[in-house]
């Protein structure tokens, strides 16, 4: 297997100069699923952030598919990996007033030839039929001509899935994905990530302040803590007890 995401001696810092994070040093290799833990201000929203080049670190160097950088990546680098990278965040962010069927579509944007992609009525006829094809892995083919707006919570965030999903990426990155959510909703919404992600062959990391979804839908579990890596280990290894130790002191 080879590494999705490496990086050696990472730090940030707030502009104050107060210390985020730092003496990162992680290794996350292709099809693992990672949860990222931590209470809040831990930092791990940033840290995902600088992962994929969205927030700027202050030293060390990152090495996400392929594209090595320190601080930021470079436009073009920036422009490689957003092709690669499927995105999820706890804000759904579809475009209410449109159909499913178009937001999924819209997950094309920034491809070759995306222009096409703003409405399904103008999409390459391939788009929609994968777009289709994604909505039936979120169980939502049924709703593909339903307005955004008329969606439930968990709807919205499976449609999100299969927005990312379309890109085809090789590493899919959750921001506190089931946040918003209610906890039945939240645990499906996750066992639909987790096992598509695994089906596709896809790396996920996801950020969560939820032990069970630690616990329940990745491979591996890193944690924050006063500043840094206070645990790298695989999820099989851990207890509740384990985590409960990330969340107090």
């Amino acid at each position: 297997m080879q590494d999705i995401i490496r990086t050696r001696d990472l730090a940030k810092s707030y502009a104050n100069g107060h210390p985020v994070f730092s003496g990162v040093a992680i290794d996350i290799r292709s099809d693992e699923r990672v949860a990222l833990i931590g209470s809040n201000g831990a930092g791990k929203s940033t840290l995902l952030k600088c992962l994929i080049g969205l927030l700027p670190s202050s030293t060390g160097e990152i090495a996400t598919l392929g594209e090595t950088f320190t601080a930021t990546p470079t436009a073009a680098q920036l422009n490689r990996l957003r092709r690669q990278i499927g995105f999820v965040f706890q804000n759904h962010g579809l475009v209410s007033r449109q159909s499913v069927l178009t937001n999924v579509i819209q997950g094309k944007l920034g491809l070759p030839g995306s222009w096409r992609a703003w409405h399904h009525s103008t999409a390459r006829r391939q788009w929609r039929e994968e777009a289709m094809d994604v909505l039936s892995e979120v169980r939502l083919a049924d709703k593909a001509a339903s307005r955004a707006d008329q969606l439930s919570g968990g709807q919205a965030q499976r449609v999100a899935i299969a927005r990312a999903l379309i890109r085809k990426p090789k590493l899919l990155i959750a921001d506190e994905p089931a946040a918003s959510l209610d906890p039945a909703t939240g645990r499906d919404v996750m066992q639909i990530f987790s096992d598509l992600a695994h089906e596709h062959g896809i790396t996920l990391v996801y950020t969560t302040h939820d032990m069970d979804h630690a616990l329940n839908y990745s491979d591996r579990v890193i944690a924050l803590k006063s500043g840094g890596v206070f645990f790298d280990q695989p999820t099989s290894t851990l207890t509740r007890d384990d985590l409960r130790h990330v969340f107090h002191s």
